[in-house]
């Protein structure tokens, strides 16, 4: 009972923290955020993390640690106390991804990127604080990646469009998009929301920190990996 207390507690103070974000990022389209990385590893925004990575599953990575095994041997306490020390000291570093490919309808092998659970964690604690904040610069008619939203909705808008007498759809596909950005220009974009120096090195980290395939490691100077963290935050505390 006091586990789930405490995973409730953590999860209304995450998303107060994330409400506040958002309002915040609304109220000044202009304002950059210096001060977000203390707030990575607060015990509630690591709980929740931890939280939200159990209920999305998914196997382990390179390490071969597994969510079942940090739940039933390892310790959920003892792993996460062991994150936020490392993230308050300054002695975390991202490992590389595990790459798998999955056939896709084409007949074409799509490769996912998958990060140990610890990383995985981390990530989803990054997401939970950095998230609101760009979130207050989409426009509405923006589905793609986000809380909340999904192609049917992208459907139902477009349908709500056409019957107010819009006779023309585009539709468009960015071709092989994630394993192309481009590092640079991404950062560039996010450095206009944050000035936080040690969150842009977490995140440069892990888009340099390469993914090991066949035994081998490959270093990754521009994309992206499938299979992180893409899917959505769940019920978030801001609205369009």
């Amino acid at each position: 009972m006091n586990a789930v207390k405490s995973a409730n507690d953590a999860k209304e103070k995450a998303r107060q923290l994330q409400s506040t974000l958002y309002l915040v990022a609304k109220a000044n389209p202009k304002r950059r955020f210096h001060a977000l990385y203390d707030k990575v590893f607060r015990e509630d925004v690591l709980l929740e993390a931890w939280e939200r990575v159990k209920a999305n599953r998914g196997s382990g990575g390179i390490d071969g640690v597994t969510i079942g095994f940090i739940k039933q041997e390892y310790g959920e306490q003892r792993f996460l106390e062991e994150i936020g020390k490392q993230l308050r000291e300054g002695m975390y570093y991202p490992q590389a991804v595990r790459r798998h490919e999955i056939p896709k309808a084409d007949g074409k092998l799509r490769p996912l990127g998958i990060p140990t659970v610890r990383d995985r964690v981390v990530q989803m604690a990054t997401k939970m604080v950095i998230e609101p904040i760009f979130e207050a610069d989409f426009k509405a008619c923006s589905y793609g990646f986000r809380p909340k939203r999904d192609a049917k909705g992208a459907i139902r808008c477009i349908q709500q469009t056409i019957r107010k007498g819009v006779s023309w759809v585009v539709d468009v596909d960015i071709r092989g998009y994630f394993d192309n950005i481009p590092h640079d220009k991404l950062m560039t974009l996010i450095r206009q929301r944050i000035s936080d120096r040690r969150i842009l090195k977490l995140i440069g980290q892990w888009l340099k920190s390469g993914f090991v395939k066949d035994g081998q490691l490959h270093k990754t100077e521009i994309g992206s990996p499938q299979g992180g963290l893409c899917k959505a935050l769940h019920n978030p505390p801001y609205e369009k």
